[in-house]
């Protein structure tokens, strides 16, 4: 006897129903109470992280603060000339860099201040003077600051977050070693050093440049425009005050981001983004607190 053909395996003959997916049936549709409690969830997610990187960037800055006491009194264990290291990665190749762009920004603005006083007054014989004053107690240590936030925060982020990810930071700990003492306070001692050199070595670039631009093209007495005798020991002191300030941000930021790095090579360009994000926030946030300050502490003086 010939066994019969099941139809269902016939081909083009329809397959069997599917239980778990009935015909007709529909995916059920987010009730408004349901999107009110996403949205609930989502932003309470973002104070939380709002509110705990603020916790962890003082708890960096904390034990920075810590290690540098202890590599002065002589109890932490670090590589011997690894701050020499950091001076040289963090100025010697970031001197071109600022020299050369701080240059460009000295000209674009001597340009544009004799252009349009020349346009109102015609009077361009105080644009030095005023210009210098504004490059000694600001503009030279604060763009100073942006570009190093840029080229030497990423660095400290990609790296020390590539340590994280990798847990070379544990495997450090394991061996009696703080990362932050090992890491963390070299650079920071590093840049502290190198942006009060840049900041001086970016001003006179920018005040030449921004001469040089102001005699060839506004025919301004270079005599003139090079007068130094408005500047005042307030200005230097304001700009050196900013100068270390900003030399303390930006590796302290670029530190905490590498540090909470979390995840693979995505997680390393995450902290990379915020490190020069949150770096330059900083060095505007601290311009702005100490121009402050310097106006209420000296009025009249700059």
């Amino acid at each position: 006897m010939m066994p019969q053909a099941d139809p269902s395996s016939a081909p083009g003959a329809p397959g069997p129903p599917d239980s778990r997916d009935p015909p007709g049936a529909l995916s059920p549709r987010p009730t408004l109470l349901g999107r009110l409690r996403e949205a609930v969830i989502a932003v309470g997610a973002l104070t939380l992280a709002a509110l705990r990187w603020p916790a962890q960037l003082a708890a960096v800055l904390a034990d920075t603060a810590g290690g540098v006491v202890r590599r002065v009194t002589g109890r932490s264990r670090h590589r011997r000339g690894d701050v020499l290291v950091q001076l040289h990665l963090l100025g010697n190749r970031s001197l071109g860099f600022v020299l050369i762009t701080l240059g460009f920004l000295g000209m674009v603005m001597a340009y544009q201040a004799c252009l349009q006083l020349s346009r109102i007054t015609g009077d361009t014989s105080q644009i030095g003077q005023q210009f210098l004053r504004l490059v000694t107690s600001d503009l030279a240590a604060t763009l100073t600051g942006l570009m190093l936030a840029t080229r030497v925060g990423a660095g400290i982020a990609a790296e020390l977050g590539s340590m994280k990810v990798t847990e070379q930071l544990d495997a450090l700990r394991m061996s009696g070693v703080l990362p932050i003492d090992y890491l963390v306070v070299p650079r920071v001692l590093a840049s502290m050093v190198m942006t009060v050199v840049l900041s001086v070595l970016g001003g006179l670039a920018m005040f030449a440049a921004a001469g040089l631009t102001a005699k060839l093209s506004f025919q301004v007495n270079p005599t003139v425009f090079f007068d130094a005798s408005s500047v005042t020991f307030t200005h230097l002191a304001v700009g050196l005050v900013k100068a270390l300030s900003y030399g303390v941000a930006v590796p302290v930021v670029a530190a905490a981001c590498g540090l909470t790095a979390r995840g693979s090579s995505e997680g390393v360009g995450h902290a990379t983004t915020s490190a020069v994000i949150g770096g330059s926030f900083a060095v505007l946030t601290l311009d702005l607190i100490w121009s402050i300050a310097a106006y209420l502490a000296f009025p009249g003086r700059l």
